[in-house]
């Protein structure tokens, strides 16, 4: 997969694009695909500021994060990342879980 990695004020050494790269290699094995993701990184202050945006089928991601060290504000970004897609992959069985339910409210309405 191709990440474009914009940066703000810092060089993007190999080992800062490596563990992003690594992060999103993770997000890929929720069997999800990532399409044209893009990390922007800035630092503002003594903060370092990571934002990502990544497109999905049928929606796009976008997750943002901030700390002083930035491998953890890459760390904190992948977690929020990885949560919203597992809410994406988990969608589809909550829908079901609902209609099942609304199903099984409807029949006990009809005896009563």
């Amino acid at each position: 997969m191709r990440i474009e990695i914009t940066s703000k004020i810092i060089d993007i050494t190999p080992t800062i694009r490596e563990r992003i790269e690594s992060r999103f290699d993770k997000l890929e094995r929720l069997q999800v695909p990532l399409i044209t993701p893009h990390v922007i990184v800035s630092k503002e202050k003594l903060t370092f500021m990571i934002e990502a945006s990544v497109s999905i089928p049928n929606g796009k991601l976008f997750a943002q994060a901030e700390h002083e060290d930035m491998y953890a504000a890459i760390n904190e970004l992948g977690q929020k990342l990885e949560r919203q897609l597992n809410r994406y992959t988990a969608k589809p069985l909550a829908r079901r879980a609902n209609a099942a339910h609304k199903e099984h409210l409807q029949l006990d309405e009809s005896e009563v």
